[in-house]
């Protein structure tokens, strides 16, 4: 793998899942599971299989339509769950078991009621479990963003000499600032003996809205493994939104950090598993919302009509998206009113603008958006004989 690759974890199908009110069938779960495939992921993380007899079949399933991707089902540091994630994965091409334990003071001391050598060795005997099984192994510390650097270190070189391949340093909780969490994987580097010899992964939560640049942050200090989800639904707030780090990295070549993801495919797929979960993507939601390419700010859509460039930062083809919006309300000018006449048939002079546009607005007050039956009706009222487009 490149130096400068990041590998894309999708957890979609198992942390994505976990949204009330967002489960899937197996059938749905093998279409989106396809379509993540398609679109060029480098691991899929299918379940939590010993969660319940849905999820074993489901993972299962998914193992044996993958084509490319890694196939990963999530297990705690439990003898049983590992066996039984091994059973689910067996037909992977690529297989990967996801286990862990939690790290931080606070899981230590009322989740598990134990101590810090305790708990390393419980991971070590997880690990070692997992890798007679498979010999992709990840190992996750759990909350690690609220983990004493210095202690998950001693954590990630015990994991190493275990035998885990990934290391995942989740910001569980959704804690850490950006400058924080990339800290701590730059101490990871520093500080891991055969730190090398693994991939460091981001695990961030949106509990503060920072889940994408705490993801970015550990890039950009060391991990070369980003989990997340699309339309970065999961627990909570939410994950980290795979569509956004994508184009980040995309958009800022200087950073050198790459994917192999297909971004024409983002905004299609961020579709399918809004439909598929029946959960709707906010529209101003970055990358893949409703209003991602519109503009209905006068200023803006003069700009954008001139020049795409004055005001949007990605083509909208590049994410799949046919073309920016150019939305008619009160707040939109002449050069917008124009444009979105002309697209419905109407080329008018400077002077036969002016007259329209006093209609326009006329119209613009009494409603939240100028639809082009609208436009038919304003060219009605104000008998302007506008030259036809063909």
């Amino acid at each position: 793998m490149s130096d400068n690759k990041v590998q894309i974890f999708d957890t979609t199908l198992r942390d994505g899942e976990q949204v009330p009110g967002c489960k899937l069938n197996t059938q749905q779960k093998l279409v989106i599971a396809k379509q993540l495939d398609y679109l060029g992921v480098d691991v899929i993380e299918a379940g939590f299989p010993v969660s319940s007899p849905g999820d074993f079949a489901s993972v299962n399933e998914i193992a044996k339509i993958v084509k490319n991707a890694t196939v990963c089902g999530l297990t705690r540091a439990v003898e049983n769950d590992i066996k039984v994630a091994a059973e689910a994965l067996k037909f992977a091409k690529k297989p990967r078991i996801h286990t862990g334990i939690g790290t931080s003071d606070s899981h230590i001391k009322y989740k598990f009621n134990s101590t810090q050598d305790q708990v390393i060795e419980r991971g070590i005997a997880a690990v070692k479990f997992a890798k007679s099984f498979v010999e992709d192994v990840e190992f996750y510390a759990e909350d690690a963003g609220r983990t004493d650097n210095e202690f998950l270190a001693r954590v990630c070189e015990a994991m190493i000499k275990a035998g885990a391949t990934v290391l995942n340093i989740p910001d569980t909780t959704g804690y850490c600032l950006p400058e924080e969490y990339g800290a701590k994987i730059k101490y990871l580097k520093e500080n891991v003996t055969g730190i090398d010899n693994v991939i460091i992964s981001c695990h961030c939560h949106n509990d503060l809205g920072l889940a994408t640049a705490n993801s970015i942050s550990g890039a950009i200090n060391g991990a070369r493994q980003i989990e997340c989800t699309i339309n970065g639904i999961g627990e909570r707030a939410g994950n980290t939104s795979l569509e956004e780090v994508v184009m980040i990295m995309k958009q800022h070549p200087y950073l050198n950090l790459n994917t192999d993801i297909n971004s024409r495919l983002l905004y299609e797929t961020s579709q399918m598993v809004s439909d598929h979960m029946g959960m709707m993507v906010q529209p101003n939601k970055a990358i893949v919302g409703a209003n991602a390419f519109a503009h209905s700010s006068g200023i803006h859509q003069d700009g954008v009509i001139k020049n795409r460039e004055t005001y949007e930062i990605i083509d909208p083809a590049e994410v799949g998206v046919t073309e920016s919006a150019i939305v008619l309300t009160a707040r939109s000018g002449r050069a917008a009113l124009a444009y979105r006449a002309k697209k419905v048939g109407y080329e008018l002079t400077k002077l036969q603008l002016d007259d329209v546009y006093k209609e326009f607005l006329n119209f613009a007050d009494h409603k939240k958006e100028v639809i082009d039956e609208d436009i038919h009706q304003i060219m009605k009222n104000t008998n302007v004989i506008a030259a036809v487009v063909a």
